[in-house]
């Protein structure tokens, strides 16, 4: 049998003295064999980024390894020195980041941070260093890629950033290649074309790959071995075949069973029901200075004469890739931006002509749930302000607001106590549950959640889809759930809105656009799913 190329034995990462368990990884052992791709999977928290992190001797200040061994080419490199590891890195072992906006620099261009690989080394010309640039950003199949190299980062979309990691991590052909959750925050087509390059990659270098993942769509899609971590240690191991098809831990069968089904039911049928919003012809553009890129201002249709009609107690879903225009859709209705032209009628209201005072009496009636769940949380305000300030804000009194606060906490299933902690204290989950319980203090009628549950856990992600099933049926809610992960989509809504370019593509009951697609770009994004293929072959 081939020797493995990376070889971890009993490692122990210690955690700060406070945190809520003494280690990061305990105990952890696994190799990597040249030629494969090794998934580790867990949730947040597991330790499967401190083990890839340890590897590459990037370990944050206070984590510290207190046990075992890291063994490549015969050396254990946690005895390495820092002058040491900086040889091994890149050259020997590489790694591609989660989020390339934050692991790239936004004040160089892209052929410079690619160039400042071969530099680090003392490697190449100057002239043969950027010439190496370009050639790396085509094999990636980054398109016209001597414009795009002249770029910074913030002037390309996000696929395009994760090919120039990708590129960089490449660049001196390291024999280990580890990702971390390297598409995560892609939609589901970009997501499919990183994954097969990835994979192209590997079968062409013949590298080993480490991949770090918490999505068991994107390990049935790629992987050849799978290590299940949980709490800092491996609970199970083995081919991807045996740990998909027939899982021996209850932790990983947990992880399987919360991952959303493509298979979307009948929902409730909105015809007859009373529309509770209307949008007719709805337009917003951008218009985007001149860059090395584009050489003119441009004007971008992100919203182009749409039309969509949501019944009370429906949840009707918006997808599609990133730039599609979904986002802006949501933005629009609740008017958080003003639309060019078009009617947005909310009860026979129409928003787009409101101002002033009626424009937040008519706000309470639509909310929205964001994204990131700490970002659009005040971490200066304690929950219970953040909750009740939008009904004080309405005339609301103080005792009133909070004690509607407290009884919200209950409903999205969090302790009353938790009134007066600060956003920080609570984990995603949680702090998503606090955005969902601040939407509905003013009693809306419409929730638009917006990516709400794109950044959590599988397990996680399950338990809040539930949570806004149950309040919609509680309360009578309408909601708009925008998002890029369509398993999500057929988990959750009844009717299902396909966005390309501005426009709406499609619409139908959320059954027939996943059984039978009309448009050929739904029928890209369905295809696109990861693990698709696998589960359908399931399910016979």
């Amino acid at each position: 049998m081939t020797d493995p190329v990376l070889s971890i034995r009993n490692l122990k990462v210690a955690l700060p003295e406070g945190a809520d368990r003494d280690f990061a990884v305990n105990d952890v052992s696994f190799d990597l064999y040249p030629g494969e791709i090794l998934c580790i999977v867990g949730e947040s928290g597991s330790g499967k980024s401190m083990s890839a992190n340890a590897a590459m001797g990037l370990l944050p200040d206070l984590v510290r390894p207190v046990g075992g061994e890291i063994i490549f080419e015969g050396t254990d490199v946690l005895k390495l020195s820092e002058a040491q590891m900086m040889k091994l890195r890149g050259k020997k072992v590489a790694m591609i980041f989660q989020e390339p906006m934050s692991a790239l620099n936004p004040l160089m261009r892209v052929e410079d941070q690619i160039a400042e690989v071969f530099e680090a080394h003392n490697l190449l010309t100057p002239r043969d260093r950027a010439k190496r640039a370009i050639e790396l950003m085509t094999e990636v199949g980054i398109p016209d890629p001597e414009k795009a190299a002249r770029a910074y980062p913030f002037q390309l979309s996000g696929g395009q950033r994760q090919r120039v990691m990708i590129a960089m991590a490449l660049a001196l052909e390291p024999s280990i290649l580890i990702a971390d959750e390297p598409t995560t925050a892609l939609d589901v087509t970009t997501q499919a074309q990183i994954l097969e390059l990835i994979r192209n990659l590997q079968e062409e270098r013949g590298m080993a790959v480490m991949f770090i993942t918490h999505d068991f769509g994107v390990v049935a899609e790629i992987a050849d071995r799978v290590a299940v971590m949980q709490y800092g240690k491996i609970v199970e191991a083995g081919t991807a075949d045996d740990v998909l098809d027939n899982p021996q831990h209850e932790y990983t069968r947990k992880l399987i069973a919360a991952i959303p089904k493509l298979a979307a039911e009948a929902g409730a049928a909105a015809a007859g029901k009373t529309p509770i919003l209307e949008v007719e012809g709805l337009n917003k553009t951008y218009v985007t200075g001149g860059s090395l890129l584009f050489s003119k201002p441009r004007i971008v249709h992100a919203v182009n004469n749409v039309n969509l009609t949501l019944a009370e107690g429906e949840t009707l879903g918006i997808v599609g890739e990133s730039g599609s225009g979904k986002s802006s859709v949501g933005r629009c209705l609740v008017r958080l931006m003003q639309p060019d032209s078009g009617t947005v009628r909310l009860a026979g209201h129409d928003m787009a002509q409101l101002s002033g005072a009626a424009l937040r009496e008519a706000r309470k009636s639509i909310q929205m749930i964001f994204q990131d769940p700490y970002a659009s949380l005040n971490p200066r305000s304690k929950v219970g302000r953040i909750i009740a300030e939008g009904p004080m804000a309405h005339g609301v009194s103080k005792t009133e607001a909070y004690g509607r606060a407290v009884k919200l906490l209950e409903m999205v299933d969090l302790d009353a106590l938790a009134i007066d902690r600060y956003p920080h204290e609570f984990s995603g989950g949680q702090r998503q549950r606090i955005g969902i319980a601040r939407a509905l203090a003013l009693e809306p009628r419409v929730i638009i959640a917006d990516e709400a549950v794109s950044a959590l856990d599988v397990s996680i992600q399950a338990q809040v889809l539930d949570l806004l099933a149950d309040l919609k049926e509680r309360l009578n809610l309408a909601l708009i759930f925008i998002t890029h992960d369509l398993r999500v989509a057929a988990q959750i809504c009844d009717r299902i809105a396909v966005m390309q370019n501005g426009k709406v593509v499609e619409t139908g009951p959320a059954h027939a656009i996943f059984n039978n697609p009309q448009s050929g770009y739904a029928r890209t994004l369905i295809e696109a799913i990861p693990g698709r293929e696998k589960e359908l072959a399931a399910a016979g």
